[in-house]
């Protein structure tokens, strides 16, 4: 029945995909293992959604990758239709704010932080080696426990570097190559207080 309503049964699976995954991105082969269904299908289907403004579009290594459009004037409709647990649907934002992030937030706890990058397997299309990096005077035991909460959330080992903040400092100033290798990356900024990378994106 509501494959007959929304036209297709590979729609159905692609909306059902992407609107119980809200900030996640995928690219075409994973989405066909995802939904099993067809290549071409799957890519008709997406072009479909992307003219309808649905979903959106973006390239990393080489490789498109869709994710829905939270802002789409009908999403929280379709949500509460496709999502798994339609309770949820009202507490949704309608930004994928990066502050909410339990990540960001279990990272920002951490007392006498004063700057903090996520990079590697934590923002897609970065090649670093190193996934965090804490600067400030920080507390062992809290760094440890907000990176056992981003382990068990990845599913990995996370690779994290501290650094007080004048080793960081200096090591910027003479553009250190573990430190501009980072810079010159992909990589999301979660704290810094100071505004010391405010000219390095």
């Amino acid at each position: 029945m509501i494959d007959a309503l929304f036209g297709s049964k590979t729609r159905v699976k692609l909306l059902h995909l992407f609107l119980n995954s809200p900030g996640q991105s995928f690219y075409v082969r994973e989405i066909t293992r995802k939904i099993d269904e067809q290549i071409n299908s799957v890519r008709r289907e997406l072009s479909n959604m992307l003219d309808v403004g649905i979903i959106t579009s973006d390239s990393a290594d080489n490789k498109l990758y869709y994710q829905v459009n939270q802002r789409y004037d009908y999403y929280v409709p379709l949500r509460a239709i496709f999502g798994d647990n339609v309770n949820e649907v009202s507490a949704v934002p309608l930004v994928d704010d990066s502050s909410s992030d339990e990540y960001s937030i279990a990272i920002r706890a951490i007392p006498g932080l004063r700057l903090a990058l996520f990079a590697g397997v934590l923002v897609r299309g970065s090649s670093s080696q190193v996934d965090v990096v804490l600067v400030g005077n920080l507390v062992g035991a809290k760094v440890k426990a907000a990176i056992k909460l981003i382990e068990k959330g990845e599913g990995r080992d996370i690779n994290y570097t501290v650094l007080s903040y004048d080793e960081f400092y200096y090591r910027l100033s003479i553009r250190d190559r573990f430190i501009t290798e980072i810079l010159n990356g992909k990589y999301t900024v979660v704290v810094d207080k100071d505004n010391v990378l405010i000219d390095q994106k």
